[in-house]
């Protein structure tokens, strides 16, 4: 197939991965860390799903990424290739069928953390660039305009600021703010005893929704949190909001944040996640059509920023996902266990 390219391992009897979504910045890593591990590894620039799934015989692992596609179709045929662990260079894993991979004995091992710092600092820079319309600035002195009429921002002092989930990267996120001087409202299920422990003050979604002149989403995607910003969300939220995403793309009802931005009720929306990224991120459209309608919409409006899934994408963060990847492949491959496990594998 095109776009497959091979790292060959001079040492026998040694394992053999295929890695999917590859592009150059992956195989470059992987390559640098495998120099001590000496996988015979395969590099597929296609996704996997039903369709490359047959790529996979005679691979004793398989490695992906937030966008391939591990429904219960392609993890049967994985295992009927031979296959015995799926390794996500992620933290999320949305993406597989856990179920179905424990009922056939295959495992499960992901990259929980590799650098919260990159997303948070991410997030605030999309938050700078939206309020102070950085991105738009840049283009009009390019094209000789130096005129300020459009470009008025407010400042992030004393602002309300919400923040949905407060994990690793949701803390390191707060942690920047309070340089800001703002007031900040959390939420999740289990609160963060340290945020509490420096005052961060707790409260239910709906005064988010209704207090926060910015909020910012940093939780998983469960059946609890998909769509969690839909029409109802934005209907109690303040005119003139700023949302900001860089966690999960399905957290946003897509539909209903068009809607927000057309009657003014979202003030400024910033993504580096979409609901249908699948079919775009990681890929050059320069020479096509989008056939993605909503995205196509989303780019009309002025006060819409996106990035696609780059808030990771530090050298520190893509480092640590080729260590903690290939450490919990020789783990799980030699012994069946891995502290990153998501599932363990099936007994007989």
């Amino acid at each position: 197939m095109s776009g497959v390219t091979k790292k060959q391992s001079t040492t026998k009897n040694t394992f053999k991965l295929a890695v999917f979504s590859s592009k150059k910045w992956v195989s470059s890593s992987f390559n640098e860390v495998n120099d001590r591990y000496n996988f015979e590894i395969s590099y597929f620039e296609p996704q996997l799903n039903n369709k490359t799934a047959p790529l996979t015989k005679g691979f004793d692992a398989v490695c992906i990424f937030v966008n391939d596609n591990v429904d219960s179709e392609v993890i049967d045929e994985l295992k009927a290739n031979g296959v015995k662990l799926i390794a996500l260079r992620c933290a999320g894993f949305n993406n597989v069928d856990i179920a179905r991979a424990k009922e056939v004995g295959i495992g499960v091992v992901r990259v929980p953390a590799y650098s919260p710092y990159a997303v948070a600092e991410h997030t605030l820079g999309l938050i700078l660039a939206l309020n102070r319309k950085l991105h738009r600035a840049y283009s009009r002195v390019r094209d000789g305009n130096f005129a300020l009429d459009g470009l008025l921002g407010f400042d992030i002092h004393n602002k309300t600021i919400g923040i949905i989930g407060t994990g690793k990267i949701g803390e390191i996120f707060i942690n920047l703010l309070q340089g800001f001087e703002c007031r900040i409202l959390a939420y999740d299920k289990f609160p963060n005893k340290e945020l509490e422990a420096k005052g961060i003050k707790y409260v239910d979604l709906q005064t988010i929704y209704s207090q926060c002149d910015i909020i910012s989403l940093h939780c998983p995607l469960t059946y609890e949190t998909y769509h969690l910003i839909n029409d109802y969300a934005i209907r109690s939220m303040k005119e003139n909001v700023m949302i900001v995403n860089t966690s999960r793309g399905k957290l946003i009802d897509t539909s209903a944040v068009i809607e927000g931005l057309k009657t003014g009720k979202v003030g400024y929306l910033g993504l580096d996640v979409y609901e249908e990224e699948e079919a775009l991120f990681f890929e050059d459209f320069t020479e096509k059509v989008i056939q993605d309608d909503q995205f196509v919409r989303l780019q009309t409006f002025p006060n819409v920023l996106i990035t696609s899934h780059q808030a990771f994408f530090t050298k520190e963060a893509v480092h640590n996902i080729s260590e903690t990847t290939f450490t919990n492949i020789k783990a799980y491959l030699k012994t069946g266990e891995s502290e990153n496990l998501v599932l363990p594998v099936k007994t007989e």
